[in-house]
């Protein structure tokens, strides 16, 4: 087969599975609270039961895949599955099954000086195509937001974790075939080459929504492509700012924590910024708790005259640079402007946190950072939509159109207006 055929070939069969999926669309809209729910648990219950090994064997091949190819220690760390992960992804779909269902939600109302009554009610998007790279806990959170909201849900999962997702996907669809409801509700696209991501993202009629998850590459040459409406999810530059009034042990708890609990992820912090008020024992006792903690500091020279080693020299690229490693880049500033400063040159919009004893400093921050997420003496890593009391999400929208923060089930659904009248006529 050319490649010519080839692509053609797999534009064909994205286009084949969008139109099986916009068919889909109303029937899921139509679901009942309680099947949905009762699918979510069932498919849990699966994912924790004889059938889990099916997926763990399946990461296996994906990991070796990748340790052969080279894959990054971040990237290998979020390919890889146990059985402790599956149970978590299987307590994210119970979960969202608790949750309350959000189709039909009356979001405002009233009535019109002739009588007639309005509502504006949440409904389902329609058909979501989600693009997403290497963590195959998306094919399973995504398809949980998805069935709950009442959308169908075209998964275009990377090439790296293709055996994992097949195996996920195939047992989604088989919990939903044994409760009388099309397989195709969730279905897997083909991850060969990037056309396939082309081809989804400009399914403009088939495809209601496209949202990206992964590195900033693929969020840009998403969003610049696209056709289709999307929801950006951003890469995750988070900062952390000590201020001169913090409780610096606290502080370096969370400035560890944000940056070593999971460095792979996006919310992870990836730049502290210290206030050059704090003496210089405290800046030192700072430093020394990320290098203790296994954490590489790219810092300018100042943190060398201060007496601080094993500094790596920070460029102009550290600064705007998400890591997603055991890296921090570290700058001193002169207080809260200049740190509100650096993070509106360089953040990108996700999650940016604060240590300090200070209310007005602390309202200040607040109020000038403009990201989804402002953490106040609390580490950075508290956004998530499950810690939030979403449930599982898709990603975290940096966007301000529609959603932001956390993509959970109110941001997967629209509204639509209902007037209900007795005849009246407009003159």
């Amino acid at each position: 087969m050319t490649s010519v055929e080839h692509t053609n070939r797999q534009r064909e069969e994205v286009l084949r599975k969008a139109r099986r999926a916009k068919e889909l669309a109303p029937i899921v809209a139509a679901l009942h609270s309680d099947e949905k729910n009762q699918i979510l648990r069932d498919a849990a219950q699966a994912l924790e039961g004889p059938r889990q090994e099916e997926v763990l064997a399946a990461n296996r091949q994906d990991v070796a895949a990748g340790q052969e190819a080279g894959l990054s220690e971040a990237l290998l760390d979020r390919l890889s599955l146990d059985s402790a992960r599956l149970s978590g992804m299987a307590a994210g779909l119970r979960q969202v099954a608790a949750l309350k269902d959000p189709v039909g939600d009356v979001v405002t109302g009233s009535v019109m000086p002739n009588g007639i009554r309005m509502r504006k009610v949440r409904v389902p998007l329609g058909v979501l195509g989600i693009v997403y790279e290497a963590r195959p806990n998306v094919t399973v959170d995504a398809f949980g937001l998805a069935l709950k909201s009442g959308n169908v849900a075209l998964l275009r999962g990377s090439q790296s974790a293709r055996h994992s997702n097949s195996a996920l996907v195939t047992i989604l669809q088989d919990v939903a075939e044994q409760h009388g409801i099309a397989r195709e509700i969730v279905q897997l696209l083909p991850c060969d080459s990037h056309d396939s991501v082309r081809d989804l993202i400009t399914a403009r009629g088939l495809v209601d929504v496209v949202i990206p998850r992964g590195s900033a590459r693929l969020i840009d040459a998403v969003v610049s492509e696209a056709t289709v409406p999307s929801i950006e999810t951003g890469a995750g530059n988070c900062h952390f700012y000590i201020d001169a009034t913090a409780d610096i042990d606290q502080a370096i708890a969370l400035v560890i924590n944000g940056k070593t609990r999971r460095p792979s992820v996006c919310n992870a912090t990836e730049t502290v910024l210290v206030d050059r008020a704090i003496s210089p024992e405290n800046q030192l006792k700072i430093i020394a708790a990320l290098q203790e903690a296994g954490v590489k500091i790219h810092g300018e020279d100042e943190l060398r005259e201060l007496g601080a080693d094993n500094i790596i020299p920070a460029t102009e690229e550290d600064w705007g640079t998400e890591y997603l490693s055991l890296d921090i880049s570290f700058r001193l500033v002169s207080g809260v402007e200049e740190a509100i400063s650096h993070i509106s040159r360089y953040s990108t919009g996700h999650t940016e946190g604060i240590a300090t004893l200070d209310t007005r400093i602390a309202q200040r921050f607040s109020a000038a950072v403009d990201s989804a997420a402002v953490m106040i003496n609390a580490s950075t890593a508290f956004t998530d939509g499950e810690e939030y009391g979403m449930g599982a999400e898709i990603g975290i929208s940096t966007q301000k159109l529609h959603a932001r923060g956390p993509l959970a089930l109110p941001e997967l659904t629209s509204t639509k207006w209902i007037l209900e009248g007795e005849g009246q006529t407009r003159p």
